[in-house]
């Protein structure tokens, strides 16, 4: 019987892969774009997506801004390699374990409202997860960073380590406040408090330059990391402001046992699997970028923040609009949920494209424009822009795993993500080992590349097929 159910599962997938390679058809879209701007006119959803994009549009600006200075003042240095490396494993903690705890609590959330229980409860045992769970990691963070850097950075100088421990100790706090702002800001998504919660992130470059342009001689080697952490503490005041002037923030006696908490703790290992596995991908290229020539952090860091910047635009107000939105489309309608998500896919993937071809053009004027002056020479942007085109590549990919992600998110399908994130993982260390003996850190930024290309396959004809079996049993 188990035979049988299995052979008809894998017959029923491989006729949704067959069907879905038609993929290609959506280059020639048949967009009605009058139609669109009315519907768009009416949506609320879109109304929050052009909100939520203006801001990102102006905090990721600031956010440019701030590299501009940073790569005036230090080019491709040691001290921006070790303040790259010393935030790294408390910005891992941040998205992969917080960031995905924010992603399984909004759906179950959302649930948790439309049943009409008393909501105070759920919100409280959320609030006390993050809580003790940033704090262990901080604790963990600090105990093992002589393991770490030993283990992952290994054959540098006594002058270097002392110098990422240093920027990691200050880096450390920032885990507590990125978890509680993590959590305010699902909160204000799925009350559609877009406006500041699209925010949340604004005063870490203002911080940073302020350090850099009035305490940088005080400051010294600590300079960035200190802007960093004052930034969060400021951040995560915002929205505990906003939160309690909506009145959105219910506190109650923990409930550990009601339904939609336990399958919020059954979805959260899946989840984290998922994103510790997707997160280890930046770590294993600055591992390798480590290998190579001082510097090459530091360039790959440089070589990201463009097609990053693109991307941010479209899956950060994308991303908080959408989760929310299918958590209750779901519930509402599945099948239109689906149709919904494919028609976003396709008019995303067409707009994408254009703009990374656009970007890869013009690559090299726009390093030289934003970063080449003092310290950052015209050798450093021969090198960032070379990155930054192979980076680009993925944009189109990247903005569409965003979106699918989220997807599966609302429906609760994390486990499948798990897989996708072992197959992505192993790929990239297999391309970026391979690459690097080639083209150097080159061969990192095409790697990352070409991972996204084939993680965003894998999850359209996983979304497609699920899509064929909830027509099949409907």
């Amino acid at each position: 019987m188990k035979k049988k159910k299995f052979i008809f599962v894998l017959r029923n997938f491989i006729i949704t892969f067959l069907d879905d390679l038609k993929i290609f058809n959506i280059l020639i879209p048949k967009f009605n774009f009058k139609e669109y701007i009315k519907r768009g006119q009416k949506s609320a959803s879109i109304k929050n997506i052009v909100i939520v994009s203006a801001i990102t549009l102006f905090v990721k600006s600031l956010g440019f801004f701030k590299e501009a200075v940073i790569a005036d003042s230090f080019g491709l240095s040691e001290l921006l390699d070790t303040f790259y490396i010393a935030i790294l494993i408390p910005g891992f903690i941040s998205t992969v374990f917080l960031g995905g705890f924010k992603s399984v609590f909004i759906p179950n959330y959302v649930i948790e409202l439309k049943s009409g229980k008393d909501i105070s409860a759920f919100q409280s045992t959320c609030f006390l997860v993050t809580i003790l769970v940033s704090i262990v990691f901080c604790l963990v963070a600090v105990l093992f960073t002589d393991v770490y850097l030993e283990t992952i950075f290994s054959g540098h100088t006594d002058d270097y380590y002392l110098l990422i421990k240093t920027q990691f100790y200050y880096a450390i706090p920032c885990i507590i406040f990125w978890g509680l702002s993590s959590m305010l800001n699902g909160l204000l998504t799925i009350y559609n408090e877009f406006t500041f919660s699209s925010m949340n992130t604004i005063f870490t470059p203002i911080t940073i330059l302020l350090c850099l342009f009035f305490f940088k001689e005080e400051l010294g080697d600590i300079v960035l990391v200190v802007g960093t952490l004052i930034g969060s503490i400021l951040n995560f005041l915002l929205l505990l402001t906003v939160s309690l002037k909506k009145d959105i923030i219910k506190l109650g006696l923990p409930d550990f046992v009601s339904k939609n908490i336990k399958e919020l703790f059954i979805q959260l290992p899946a989840k984290l699997a998922a994103n510790i596995l997707t997160g280890i991908n930046p770590v294993v290229d600055q591992y390798f970028a480590a290998q190579l020539i001082i510097g090459s952090i530091a360039a790959l860091n440089y070589g990201v923040k463009v097609p990053m910047f693109s991307i941010g635009l479209v899956t950060l107000a994308l991303g908080s609009v959408l989760l929310p939105y299918f958590s209750k489309k779901v519930i509402e309608n599945r099948d239109k949920a689906f149709s919904e998500l494919k028609r976003i896919l396709k008019f995303l993937l067409i707009g994408s494209s254009i703009v990374a071809a656009v970007l890869i053009v013009l690559s090299s004027p726009i390093i030289s424009l934003i970063f080449e002056r003092n310290a950052f020479t015209s050798g450093d942007t021969t090198i960032v822009s070379g990155i930054q085109q192979l980076y680009l590549i993925q944009i189109p990919a990247y903005i569409t795993i965003i979106i699918m992600v989220r997807f599966l998110e609302s429906i609760n399908k994390n486990r499948f993500m798990v897989l996708t994130a072992v197959i992505c993982l192993i790929l990239n260390i297999i391309l970026n080992y391979a690459l690097i003996q080639y083209i150097g850190v080159y061969g990192l930024a095409l790697g990352t590349s070409i991972v996204a290309i084939v993680n965003s396959l894998i999850l359209y004809f996983y979304i497609s097929y699920l899509n064929k079996q909830q027509i099949l049993t409907t």
